[in-house]
């Protein structure tokens, strides 16, 4: 199927899922992670109606970006983000996912402020508690939220997380169900330089079973482009 025709069939599966749960599919935002494929499939994803284009390295991104592969649409930072890459993706990322240590949020801060702007960006979970993953742990979160007070280069404005790997998807649920009553819970509190807007979670095998579980953001890689080939 082409690029198009999988677009519509993942809006068509978020829908589905979300008119299930009782809620807008206007809520979610369809992310498309466009990590290895070039700026024509971008282009391409966009067209058929995309919301927002996510990169995972920032040596693509920026070749891409040179290109002009995102117009149209907000560019994300998803993948893990290293604190000597921080200077070039700030500002050019409208939102960064995964800041996963007080010490990247710092950077990122430092390095905003240099350029006199604020970036968004979301806090990751490490929802499994997983030794090979990085991210704060569930218990961490408010603690963090408090400490971003402090940084006036940087505006949290959600969680993100990538589950545990799981047989079928719907094993995902509880992960996703403890996310979102993390995202609830602190988005009742209020601290300075925070506003709880996104829920970050659900990938090409999940995410209808994260929509239902009241995702507001979905990183849809596979299922747009089909499977990479990461021998090249």
């Amino acid at each position: 199927m082409s690029i198009t025709e999988n677009v519509a069939r993942v809006r068509a599966q978020i829908e589905e899922a979300a008119l299930r749960a009782g809620r807008d599919p206007k809520e979610v935002l369809l992310v498309a992670a466009t990590k290895m494929n070039d700026a024509a499939r971008v282009r391409e994803a966009i067209e058929a109606g995309v919301d927002v284009c996510g990169e995972n390295r920032v040596q693509e991104m920026l070749e891409k970006h040179a290109q002009g592969a995102y117009e149209g649409v907000p560019l994300h930072f998803i993948g893990h983000l290293q604190k000597n890459k921080v200077r070039q993706v700030v500002g050019l990322a409208s939102l960064i996912h995964g800041v996963d240590s007080l010490a990247l949020l710092e950077a990122i801060s430092r390095e905003a402020e240099k350029r006199s702007l604020r970036q968004d960006v979301l806090l990751e979970v490490n929802i499994g508690g997983e030794a090979s993953k990085s991210g704060f742990a569930p218990e961490e979160i408010p603690a963090a939220l408090e400490a971003a007070a402090g940084f006036g280069g940087i505006f949290v404005r959600g969680l993100m997380a990538i589950p545990p790997i799981c047989a079928s998807p719907d094993e995902n649920r509880p992960f996703f169900l403890a996310m979102r009553k993390l995202f609830v819970d602190n988005g009742r509190k209020k601290y300075d330089n925070v506003s709880m807007d996104f829920l970050s979670m659900g990938m090409s095998g999940d995410f209808t079973e994260a929509v239902a579980c009241g995702a507001g953001m979905v990183r849809v890689g596979t299922a747009i482009f089909g499977a990479r080939n990461y021998s090249k």
